[in-house]
């Protein structure tokens, strides 16, 4: 059941477009401070959440946005792995508010880059299929869905930021950190 109340969720449901914000990056103490838990039905966090899918659709490659990577403490973040060659399993373009893992398995190993970081990827184990429960911001009405694949790495990533933690925090090593590469 909220796998479909998640798929039938869209950015309309904010009621208003987002606008563009800037995004902050590492050595930013916000990126490393846990998130506050929100109020998903606040106009404030469903302003946020319409600039987050805003700002993500702007972004080339971005495929995930959480509130701390625009300079906001708060736990929550937008998703839309849909048009990313890696991914098998998604749910289109959705919000999450105080979203928390609820079951995880099948760790692999693979690059991440993030635009906080932006001149650095890196190898790290990641879980590739993941329970997540969280809030729909508008409603607030509480989700909790299963994926697999790249929209789970995506969602982890998302959910480690929320944490106050960046990919450079996972990985193994100096070994595992790279430039990222440029895709023509």
């Amino acid at each position: 059941m909220s796998s479909q109340v998640l798929a039938a969720w869209s950015e309309r449901d904010l009621g208003a477009p987002g606008h563009v914000l800037g995004v902050v990056t590492a050595p930013a103490p916000v990126l490393s401070t846990a998130g506050d838990l929100v109020d998903p039905t606040a106009p404030g966090v469903v302003r946020l959440a319409a600039d987050l899918v805003a700002t993500m659709r702007v972004s080339p490659g971005c495929v995930g946005l959480a509130a701390p990577q625009v300079g906001v403490g708060q736990r929550l973040f937008c998703v839309d792995v849909s048009a990313h060659p890696k991914t098998r399993t998604h749910h289109g373009t959705f919000v999450l508010c105080n979203a928390e893992v609820v079951e995880s398995s099948r760790n692999e190993r693979a690059r991440e880059g993030c635009m906080s970081v932006p001149h650095l990827t890196g190898d790290l184990k990641r879980a590739t299929r993941v329970v997540v429960r969280g809030q729909l911001p508008g409603s607030g009405e509480e989700v909790t869905f299963a994926t697999d694949a790249f929209e789970a790495r995506a969602l982890l990533h998302e959910i480690d930021h929320c944490d106050g933690l960046l990919f450079l925090d996972r990985v193994t090593g100096a070994h595992a950190v790279h430039a990222p590469r440029t895709y023509l």
